[in-house]
């Protein structure tokens, strides 16, 4: 465990999928940026991230048209439309978009066969299934909400992944909440508190990435006041304690026992045997 005075915030939110957003953007930005992509502004505030080959950008938009703070979208051609596309929205726990923006981060390394893999049922690992795998492992619940949707929820209803099947529009699913993918939490789908969303094309091993970080039983912090950034009324949150005194060394152990002994004391005066005889005493007088 870390140190509390490393840790940023008061109070542990689980499930984790009941925190939101911290309201910083850097951390998510850190994995891109670390392998030299482009960062711009405009007078809004919104920030652009752009990969040295452009086909891979990023906006982070506080001042967008919508609640959709984050969109990343990936092209195989720079000058086209994007391959795939994914949004999340202003309330999304920031260490879920980290964990995406990370595996966006290595699979750019290792070039376009990563980062523009397409799924593909029963194929190895672009297998769509994969990216459900972390969540029913922590006891998601299979469900089929409506006809041509594959959906599981979580075990207190508050969260949920739904998979929609069929022809889709690749330019709504851009724009709008009715893409392939949707994560989300809150109420229900259609109240949510967070969603994110991810068009068809989308890598599994990316969309693996948000749903093993959304599947971890681990609690995220968060400070207590800022209400903001966790979901009121449904987290559980639990006090961080600060960490009790270290386990004593040896060394010290010794230490201790050797200031609780008591001081040695003077010896005390034995008479000793000797082969004389004492003087007789003088007997008293009549």
């Amino acid at each position: 465990m870390p140190d509390t005075e490393e840790i940023d915030g008061d109070v542990y939110v689980s499930p984790r999928y009941l925190a939101a957003s911290t309201s910083t953007g850097d951390p998510a930005l850190e994995p891109l940026l670390a392998l030299g992509f482009d960062l711009r502004h405009d007078d809004l505030g919104n920030v652009y991230v752009t990969a040295p080959d452009h086909r891979v950008r990023l906006g982070y938009l506080p001042e967008g048209d919508d609640d959709g703070l984050w969109r990343i979208n990936a092209y195989k051609d720079s000058f086209g439309p994007p391959e795939w596309g994914v949004c999340f929205n202003d309330r999304v726990p920031t260490e879920f978009v980290r964990a995406f923006t990370t595996a966006l981060a290595e699979a750019y390394e290792r070039g376009p066969d990563a980062y523009l893999a397409r799924p593909a049922a029963g194929v190895d690992e672009h297998d769509p299934f994969l990216a459900v795998v972390p969540v029913l492992k922590q006891g998601w619940e299979i469900d089929r909400p409506r006809w041509g949707v594959f959906a599981v929820q979580s075990p207190d209803g508050f969260a949920g992944l739904e998979f929609t099947t069929g022809d889709l529009d690749p330019e709504t699913e851009l724009t709008t909440r009715d893409a392939r993918w949707q994560m989300w939490a809150g109420k229900s789908i259609d109240r949510p508190v967070w969603y994110a969303t991810a068009s068809t094309d989308t890598p599994v091993a990316l969309l693996t990435a948000i749903t093993e970080c959304v599947a971890d039983p681990a609690p995220l912090p968060r400070w207590r006041e800022e209400t903001f950034s966790y979901i009121k009324g449904m987290a559980q949150l639990t006090p961080i304690l600060p960490p009790g005194p270290p386990a004593p060394t040896p060394l010290d152990v010794r230490r201790a026992a050797a200031s609780r002994r008591p001081a040695a004391l003077p010896a005390a005066s034995v008479p000793r045997w000797s082969t004389t005889s004492r003087p007789a005493l003088p007997r008293p007088r009549r």
